[in-house]
C-alpha cells in the first residue's frame, strides 16, 4: 500500500501505510455483500465509499475480512479487531486468518468456511479465537460471509460479530 497519506486518511484515522482508494473499494465490496446476504445494510445511512471506511475502521464491533488462496491472509481489521487480536494492523493483516484460531480449534473453523463457501454466509457462527498473547475468547452470533465484486469475481471471505467472551 503506498506510503502517501492523502487528507482523506487523517481524517478517517487510518495509518499512513493504508492507501484509501483500495481501501474504500474494499469495504464497498464488503458492505455490498453483506447487503445481499443479509438483507441489511452493514452501516446505516451510508453510500459514500469514504464513509463507509470510516464507519468500518471506527466501528465497536469486530470487522475483519481475508483474501483467498490455500492459506488466506488477513487484509483488512478494523480497530476493534486489532484490540481484541492484540495486535496492530500491520501484523494483523500479513496473519494467515488459520492463526486466528487455536489448534484445537482448527478442524471447526474449516468446516465454517467451508460452509460458508458453499452456502454464501453464516449468521450465527460462534467458536473460540485466540489473541496475539494467547488469550482464548469464545465469540458469538458471528456473521461470515463471501466477498465478490458485481461482476462474481470472488475476493475471500469477511466476519463481523459484536458478542465476545474471555476465556480464562
Amino acid at each position: 500500500m503506498a506510503n502517501v497519506m492523502s487528507n482523506q486518511q487523517t481524517l478517517l484515522d487510518l495509518p499512513h501505510y493504508i492507501d484509501a482508494k483500495p481501501a474504500h473499494q474494499h469495504i464497498a465490496i464488503l458492505a455490498n455483500c453483506y447487503q445481499a446476504y443479509f438483507a441489511a445494510p452493514l452501516f446505516t445511512d451510508s453510500t459514500d465509499e469514504a464513509e463507509l471506511l470510516t464507519k468500518a475502521w471506527q466501528a465497536g464491533f469486530v470487522l475483519l475480512s481475508h483474501g483467498i488462496g490455500d492459506d488466506p491472509v488477513f487484509n483488512f481489521a478494523n480497530k476493534t479487531a486489532q484490540k481484541l487480536f492484540e495486535m496492530d494492523y500491520l501484523t494483523l493483516t500479513s496473519l494467515p486468518s488459520r492463526k486466528s484460531a487455536g489448534s484445537s480449534t482448527q478442524a471447526e473453523r474449516d468446516q465454517l468456511l467451508a460452509e460458508v463457501s458453499s452456502k454464501g454466509c453464516i449468521d450465527d457462527y460462534s467458536g473460540i479465537r485466540v489473541s496475539a498473547s494467547g488469550k482464548q475468547f469464545f465469540i458469538e452470533r458471528a456473521k461470515v460471509w463471501n466477498l465478490t465484486d458485481e461482476a462474481g469475481n470472488y475476493y475471500g471471505q469477511a466476519a463481523m460479530f459484536n458478542s465476545w467472551t474471555a476465556i480464562t
